[in-house]
């Protein structure tokens, strides 16, 4: 059944299962049937630990230039590739309630259940880690004790987060609320859009 647990369900299988090797060149071996809402689920949430991973690697105070450069534009390539991948969600989620009723009063929701996953799938992250520093043996007692608390935080939103994807998704089947999708237009990748790729591509032709 498709709902908020069985979402963090397969966030929490997908970091798990990046973990065993913790590389972020490592090849994500989604386990689920292609294309279908687990698989792209399952592949969300890999886009989003791996990029989490690469944050990590670009704030290493001794890294080089070059290794910036690389991966600005990793990162870059995977925002991309995670608002496309949350896209496909939302095509999911329209085929899946297509013909769900749509009430007089019917109020539009300004977040799609897309979007909504989306932030569950850092949310799930967060706590994942944060629950990694609650563990750790070479800190201060107070530091896990902060960061206990703000796991309990983490906890609380994950709870409130489950309970309005719930709720979201029974008022657009009953036609108390309906979904409506506004692509994501990210004009920063696109050569026709961005004025610095568009005047270099423009430059390498003419040259």
């Amino acid at each position: 059944m498709m709902n908020a647990g069985h979402c963090f369900a397969i966030f929490e299988r997908c970091i798990d299962d990046y973990h065993v090797h913790d590389n972020v060149d490592h090849a994500e071996a989604n386990p689920f049937a292609p294309d279908g809402i687990d698989w792209l689920l399952y592949h969300k949430c890999w886009i989003d630990t791996v990029q989490w991973h690469l944050e990590d690697l670009i704030r290493n105070p001794d890294i080089t230039g070059a290794d910036v450069k690389h991966l600005k534009h990793r990162i870059d390539s995977s925002n991309q590739n995670r608002v496309d991948t949350v896209e496909k969600i939302d095509d999911w989620f329209l085929e899946h309630f297509k013909d769900a009723p749509r009430k007089p009063q019917a109020r539009l929701n300004s977040e799609t259940p897309a979007w909504l996953v989306d932030r569950m799938s850092v949310l799930a992250l967060k706590i994942y880690h944060m629950h990694e520093q609650t563990e750790r043996t070479d800190v201060s007692a107070e530091h896990i004790q902060k960061c206990r608390a703000k796991l309990d935080v983490l906890l609380e939103q994950k709870k409130d987060l489950s309970m309005c994807l719930d709720q979201l998704m029974e008022d657009i089947q009953q036609g108390d609320r309906y979904m409506k999708v506004y692509r994501q237009m990210k004009m920063y990748n696109d050569e026709q859009l961005n004025p610095v790729l568009y005047a270099r591509k423009e430059q390498t032709q003419t040259g």
